[in-house]
């Protein structure tokens, strides 16, 4: 796996630690089979995002510092260019931009979301995570599952949903997709 995955394996590990509960204790918080953890806390997988949003949240941790390893320090404003914001990959079939990583005690986590088409045609990845999530299309087409329910949405559309369900996304099209994803 990448150098950035496994740095961010340690970090969440380091965070087990310290609040001293085990592996099982921390899969069962994050509603995931041990097994699974424990290939996220090796770094031996990718990390779903909505996963890392659940540890920054159980520890009451910045997103960016499980990221990056630097906690975020702005309080008035953050600014993030065109470009600049902190890159995650955490799937192939997604690339997340961090629009406020430098910002502290966020209330959202805002993302700009790239969804490369899937030319296998396999099934939608879900999952879910605590809290609720906006999602606004701003390129291409987006079909959207939540809980069983298939959306398509264009650019300009938006929607907003209990994250708590499982959901997922796909390019449709046989082109990207981006949207912007708030997640609160």
């Amino acid at each position: 796996m990448s150098e950035q995955i496994k740095q961010i394996a340690m970090r969440i590990r380091e965070l087990r630690e310290i609040h001293e509960l085990s592996q099982e204790e921390l899969a069962a918080k994050l509603n995931l089979d041990i097994d699974t953890y424990r290939q996220y806390e090796e770094g031996l997988t990718d990390i779903p995002v909505s996963i890392l949003y659940g540890i920054a949240n159980l520890f009451n941790v910045e997103l960016t510092a499980i990221l990056t390893g630097d906690e975020p320090k702005l309080r008035l404003y953050s600014l993030v260019r065109k470009g600049e914001g902190i890159k995650v990959n955490r799937r192939k079939e997604y690339a997340y931009q961090s629009l406020a990583y430098n910002f502290v005690h966020k209330k959202a986590e805002p993302f700009l979301v790239t969804v490369e088409p899937d030319p296998t045609d396999a099934p939608i990845a879900q999952n879910s995570h605590l809290g609720q999530e906006f999602n606004y299309v701003l390129e291409g087409t987006l079909m959207i599952s939540i809980d069983g329910h298939e959306l398509i949405l264009e650019e300009g559309d938006c929607v907003f949903y209990d994250s708590n369900s499982k959901h997922g996304m796909k390019a449709l099209n046989n082109k990207p997709a981006k949207f912007l994803a708030i997640i609160m």
